[in-house]
């Protein structure tokens, strides 16, 4: 062969080699391109970041310590958590930091709603950094500063206590448990130690082995409502 083709094929491997390579996304090795060219992404099932503990929301002023379901619980005595939490209340949400979160609870195999407005006191016109709008289960982390999170402060604002074997006033007792999940993957540390990323699926079950959920919902599509 002539050594000016010999050049050009050469030239040619070495093209179809970087197209080959250009099928996914070398910074995510999740990510695949469909013949169309639109590129989706397939969260990798790895275990979350984990931060401090919250040990105190029992103790802080509105606990819920009582059975679901459970309220907002918004009212006279969220600041008062805030505060002993070190958040600040604020006037507007913040606009520095803006993930969510998608949160399941369930109970003895049945589900237990997310309430609207965990976080806001529309009445004292201030809202936290963590909060809901809907109950869609769908948590806001809008923060002025940017930071990390957990889903023991989220608790912490809705007064409602969590631990690695109690959540509101249900604790492990005999053949029912309390279990976390994230994207899927079974959390075994303390949950409120897991740091909140953009668009985790948590899952929170308490119950006997054969109430836990089946499947475990390890994912929500965020995309679908705009998020």
């Amino acid at each position: 062969m002539p050594s000016r083709y010999r050049a050009r094929a050469a030239i040619l491997a070495v093209a179809l080699v970087l197209v080959a390579g250009c099928g996914g996304d070398d910074n995510d090795p999740g990510a695949t391109t469909s013949a169309t060219g639109t590129t989706s992404t397939t969260a990798a099932a790895e275990a979350p970041r984990l931060g401090e503990a919250v040990s105190t929301i029992s103790s802080l002023p509105g606990a819920l310590k009582r059975p679901p379901p459970w309220p907002a619980n918004n009212g006279a005595r969220l600041q008062l958590r805030l505060r002993a939490i070190g958040l600040a209340p604020l006037s507007e949400e913040g606009q520095v930091l803006h993930t969510h979160q998608h949160l399941d609870l369930f109970v003895d195999g049945k589900p237990v709603p997310v309430p609207a407005n965990i976080g806001i006191d529309a009445d004292g016109g201030f809202i936290s950094d963590l909060h809901t709008h809907e109950t869609d289960g769908i948590m806001h982390v809008e923060s002025p500063t940017q930071r990390d999170f957990t889903l023991g402060q989220f608790f912490a604002v809705w007064g409602l206590p969590l631990s690695v074997d109690t959540i509101g006033t249900l604790r492990e007792t005999g053949s029912k448990t309390l279990r976390v999940w994230v994207n899927g993957e079974e959390v075994t540390a303390d949950p409120t130690r897991i740091v909140l990323a953009e668009h985790q699926e948590i899952v929170i079950a308490y119950g006997t082995a054969a109430q836990m959920p089946d499947p475990v919902p390890s994912s929500f599509d965020f995309e679908a409502v705009g998020l």
